[in-house]
């Protein structure tokens, strides 16, 4: 309720501020609940943060969450996960396509029925959506007879299908085709900034904004401005660079190291991702400038995050994700607004399961009982609820052989077989189809690089498997929280 008491006496230092009536007559209405808007990165890892000072000011402003993690480090399953608030074994998407993922998959099992859109907009939110949706959803596709689609839930809507470019693209904007081309206006990621400024200024509060940038994913494409910033900027080069782990897994032990060739196409894959997520950093800071502006700053949360992480590099492996190393599953989340304790660090164990529950919750709703994920506003005082989960769950499917994938692994990136993990603030725990188990103790070995599985106590091997086992089992919060907590 701290978020609650916190937009009440803004409210009424607002009412108290207004001696002159001209001035109160420009103070916007603000309604019980709190504007939301959302910004979700594609790709983005905690490695680029440095480079963002709109993010890190946001992070000053607010909370960051320390052990954040995805369901899956691979777009689709991620973004189902944070639409529904559920692990892949529920919502049925695992993959970017096929019989086991993708957006033909979310539409049929009927996950668009029950999203936070669909929530907020009961409760009268104003819900707009931006930018990039699930993979295989077509702008000008016609689903269920609806030409144009737009799901449910949302009242303004300008998503791209394929935005990976930046440029040559088609929006579906409000069931209207939009197309852009190759000038440098036509920018997606500053066209939905500019998009985002209208909803801000002009739409009904409250409103919830998500904008979901292609950026920083491949092929990196920066904005005009910001070709030939970072010159000679190289990737990372940690411990684990060019290093394989100790027992690593099948699918790994046997990569080769990193030929000259490789690592100067890392470290240009480091360099655009760099110059993509100026883009993105700039529109965050004008995005609250334009809070600011329209009087509603005070009442609006504002959240970044990413679907996934991304490694470039580290265990030998180049470019792309999908894999339970820390540099793909463990990303930013950042949330500041009222209620929200400025400067804060969040270290209990969260994931992308628990946003839609926190928007629903900060909306005043009572998330759906098979939610598996919790609200994240018990967190927001610093002191935590008693019995909040120590473990997290990583569900993968693999190895990845749609070519037609835009994060199809290239040779020599990583394409892991299908696998779950468990992930505690200090320690990893992996088990693959084929049998293979990983075991990395990050307080020792924060890197990775020593697969410890085979010297684990029996009792310990015992108790990680069946904590696993229950997490990837469990159905809704009360379930899935208890199942967390085993892994103590």
């Amino acid at each position: 309720m701290l978020f609650r008491r916190t937009i009440a006496v803004v409210l009424l230092l607002l009412v108290a501020g207004c001696s002159k009536p001209q001035q109160a007559a420009v103070q916007p209405t603000q309604p019980t609940q709190p504007n939301i808007v959302f910004v979700l990165t594609d790709d983005l890892s905690m490695n680029l943060l440095q480079y963002m000072p709109q993010a890190q000011q946001l992070a000053k402003d607010g909370a960051s969450f320390s052990n954040y993690t995805v369901t899956d480090s691979l777009c689709c399953p991620s973004r189902s996960s944070i639409f529904t608030g559920k692990f892949p074994h529920d919502t049925g998407v695992f993959t970017n396509g096929g019989k086991d993922g993708g957006f033909k998959v979310f539409h049929q099992r009927q996950n668009e029925d029950s999203t936070f859109a669909t929530a907020l907009q009961k409760a009268g939110y104003h819900a707009a959506m931006m930018g990039k949706y699930l993979n295989g959803y077509q702008p000008d596709g016609t689903v269920d007879g609806q030409q144009n689609y737009v799901p449910p839930g949302w009242n303004d809507w300008y998503v791209a299908g394929n935005g990976y470019n930046e440029y040559n693209y088609t929006l579906n904007a409000n069931h209207q085709l939009e197309k852009h081309g190759k000038a440098p206006n036509d920018y997606l990621t500053d066209v939905l900034a500019g998009k985002a400024h209208g909803v801000i200024t002009s739409a009904k509060q409250p409103f919830f904004l998500e904008i979901a940038t292609f950026a920083p994913h491949a092929p990196y494409t920066p904005a005009p401005q910001d070709k030939k910033k970072f010159p000679g900027l190289k990737a990372p080069r940690d411990a684990s660079y060019d290093k394989l782990p100790a027992n690593a897994p099948p699918w790994l032990a046997k990569h080769p190291a990193l030929t000259p060739k490789q690592q100067k196409a890392l470290d240009k894959a480091f360099r655009k991702r760099v110059q993509a997520v100026q883009a993105v950093d700039r529109m965050i800071g004008s995005l609250r400038a334009t809070l600011e502006q329209a009087g509603v700053a005070d009442h609006t949360v504002v959240v970044f995050s990413s679907d996934n992480g991304y490694h470039l590099g580290e265990h030998r492996l180049t470019a792309g994700k999908q894999t339970a190393f820390e540099t793909d599953v463990h990303v930013p989340l950042v949330m500041a607004g009222p209620g929200i304790k400025a400067g804060s660090t969040v270290p209990q164990s969260v994931q992308n399961v628990d946003l839609a529950p926190t928007f629903e919750t900060l909306a005043g709703l009572t998330p759906a009982a098979d939610v598996d994920g919790r609200s994240l506003t018990a967190l927001f005082g610093g002191t935590p609820p008693a019995g909040w989960r120590t473990a997290s769950l990583v569900e993968h499917h693999g190895p990845d052989i749609d070519r037609k994938d835009p994060d199809y692994p290239p040779k020599g990136s990583g394409n892991p077989t299908t696998y779950e993990a468990l992930r505690t603030a200090t320690s990893t725990y992996v088990e693959y189809s084929d049998g293979t188990v990983e075991y990395y103790d990050r307080t020792k070995d924060p890197l990775q690089l020593d697969n410890t599985a085979g010297s684990l106590p029996a009792a310990k091997k015992t108790q990680l498997h069946n904590a696993l086992h229950a997490l990837k089992t469990c159905h809704n919060e009360t379930a899935c929280t208890k199942a967390g907590r085993m892994a103590g």
